[in-house]
């Protein structure tokens, strides 16, 4: 169980940073070094993030057990509200979409890019999680980071929430993610 509060906390913070990142770009006004991130890093960012939530709802849910369900609790609410966020902001074929015009608005990665048309799914989770990783690298501990890059790059895929890797500091990242009041 610890596995998997460790990595519901991981995701979450992951998308925290990117999403925090993402208005730091905003914020930035007319950079334009901003501005071209910002137009690549908001339609990956919905994309990955509105598409990674339904499972990490159901998983929540699924750590609560018999009560999750309850409609006293918010954990149906927000299960069954999970999915509105990639509709509302567009479908992950649209934001792919997106993607395409950012990357085609950037000549120097256009080659690179070309390459990978057909792959474009691949591309968006590659690019979303690269930038997950690098803001948990310079702005988490060690064990939030570490964890999250050997679950999620050194496994070579997208693993169920639960499955980190042998040797991770599961109590750590539990312990990062508890309110302490």
């Amino acid at each position: 169980m610890q596995n998997v509060l460790a990595d519901l906390a991981l995701e979450n913070e992951a998308a925290m940073s990117y999403t925090m990142r993402v208005a730091r770009a905003l914020d930035a006004g007319n950079d334009e070094q901003e501005q071209r991130f910002l137009r690549l890093a908001t339609p990956v960012g919905k994309y990955w993030i509105c598409k990674r939530t339904p499972n990490h709802a159901y998983e929540a849910m699924e750590c609560i057990g018999g009560s999750g369900v309850m409609e006293d609790c918010i954990m149906p609410r927000l299960f069954r509200e999970s999915p509105v966020n990639a509709i509302w902001e567009g479908s992950g074929n649209v934001q792919c979409l997106d993607t395409l015009r950012a990357l085609q608005k950037s000549p120097e990665s256009l080659d690179a890019f070309l390459a990978e048309v057909n792959q474009a799914r691949d591309l968006v989770d590659r690019l979303a999680v690269s930038l997950q990783a690098s803001l948990l690298i310079r702005n988490a501990p060690a064990a939030v980071a570490d964890a999250y890059c050997a679950s999620r790059i050194d496994s070579q895929g997208i693993h169920n929430i639960g499955a980190l890797p042998n040797g991770v500091d599961a109590k750590a990242i539990v312990d990062r993610a508890t309110p302490h009041v």
